[in-house]
């Protein structure tokens, strides 16, 4: 296993934050321009969200199928596949011209974006010693909000600049250099081994992660999370470019700067884990953005970027902490259950765009507060039952059945 602070350790982090950062970048790519896109094809705020569900949408779905074929074939190769395709798939868009090809254009990107989403964690669990894990998974989540950051403040700047175009262009030359750069960074797997066949197994491996309630509930806790936290940032956007503000495309996207507060915050979480129990932490991170989203309600400048500094702090500090819940606690198919718990995060994103978006259109920020508070309270619950459930399963490991005493020996053997 590779140790923390060697040489291999910071290939990898480096070479998967690389990665992470591209991703995000090319995903978060139009989330500034919707405003100036739905001018460009004279669509309502709700239709042209489609540019950016399509894309999480697309790598909800494709996330699991990803994770089974890099069983057979390799982690490694279906990240580096996705990187490669990402900078043709921006050419396609350039190629676009109506809002349906655009669409599918971003469809496809999602698909690309998610053969690296799907098993970059899977690489770092298998790869990594449990400490030296426990550390980069930070900095790979970090990473995930920089490359957020940068690829909303590229398209917002540039489009504002020189038309939506040319942001997709710049983007997909960068992306393609960077890749270059992953593929002779990234070190081949030598804890990993490759299985054939695997279809049925992943199948049930699926099944049993949803049946358990100690894993179900950290991904749903994850999906309502992202719900609330990038599409507050979509409404925001709406909002400054209207009525009274009419602030222009390119300083809007500057709000996104404000992810760096989640850059800072899930790097604290594994100072959180030391000390403190993981589900009041993500307890902990929702009421950080719930105050965040409350505060962003005063119609002035600085109290809406206050808001978001703490809706971001917050959203990524609960993100964080239930993300590696799901990789810690699945005890086989990490692939799967990574993968799943993605599935669960970029549905939940999709969903809430529509839900908050169509708030926003019908009653002003008031109306967002009143749709939020209805998804912060499903946190809490979701909390609740996770630590309910967890309670029951260490119980149950304490004071396991005489049935399950005279078969453990028997499980032991079979893992071997």
């Amino acid at each position: 296993m590779i140790e923390l602070k060697s040489k291999d350790y910071r290939r990898v982090t480096f070479s998967l934050a690389l990665g992470s950062f591209l991703v995000f970048c090319n995903l978060y790519l139009f989330q500034p321009m919707l405003p100036y896109m739905a001018d460009y094809f004279s669509v309502s705020e709700t239709q042209i969200n489609w540019l950016f569900a399509a894309s999480t949408l697309a790598l909800s779905a494709c996330l699991v199928p990803w994770a089974v074929a890099s069983e057979a074939v390799g982690r490694r190769n279906v990240m580096l596949l996705g990187l490669l395709a990402m900078p043709f798939i921006g050419g396609i868009m350039l190629l676009s011209d109506s809002l349906l090809l655009l669409v599918v254009a971003r469809a496809l990107m999602g698909v690309a974006l998610a053969a690296f989403a799907s098993v970059a964690v899977a690489y770092m669990v298998e790869e990594l010693s449990e400490t030296a894990f426990s550390h980069a998974i930070g900095g790979y989540i970090a990473a995930n909000s920089l490359g957020g950051i940068a690829g909303r403040i590229v398209g917002g700047t540039l489009t504002d600049a020189y038309g939506w175009q040319q942001a997709v262009m710049v983007m997909a030359i960068f992306t393609l250099f960077g890749a270059i750069c992953v593929v002779f960074l990234l070190p081949k797997q030598k804890n990993f081994v490759p299985q054939k066949g695997m279809l049925r197994q992943h199948n049930r491996a699926l099944i049993k992660h949803l049946s358990n309630k100690t894993i179900w509930f950290a991904m749903l806790i994850g999906g309502v999370n992202f719900a609330l936290f990038v599409n507050l940032y979509s409404v925001m956007g709406f909002r400054l470019v209207s009525e009274p503000h009419n602030l222009p495309i390119g300083l809007a996207s500057l709000i996104f700067l404000c992810y760096l507060a989640g850059t800072i915050s899930s790097k604290m979480t594994s100072l959180w884990t030391k000390t403190r129990n993981t589900i009041s932490g993500m307890m902990t991170g929702t009421v950080i953005s719930l105050l965040g989203m409350l505060i962003a309600y005063i119609d002035a400048l600085p109290f809406m970027l206050l808001g978001l500094l703490l809706i971001s702090f917050g959203a990524f500090f609960t993100h964080t902490l239930a993300y590696s819940w799901v990789s810690r606690k699945a005890t086989h198919a990490k692939a799967t259950a990574t993968a799943l718990y993605l599935v669960h995060y970029y549905v939940g994103g999709s969903i809430g765009g529509f839900f908050l978006i169509y708030c926003w259109q019908h009653g002003g920020w008031g109306m967002v507060i009143t749709g939020g508070l209805f998804l912060y309270a499903a946190i809490f619950l979701l909390c609740q039952l996770l630590k309910k459930f967890e309670q029951s399963s260490t119980q149950a490991e304490e004071h396991p059945s005489t049935d399950s005493a005279i078969l453990a020996p028997n499980t032991k053997l079979e893992a071997k």
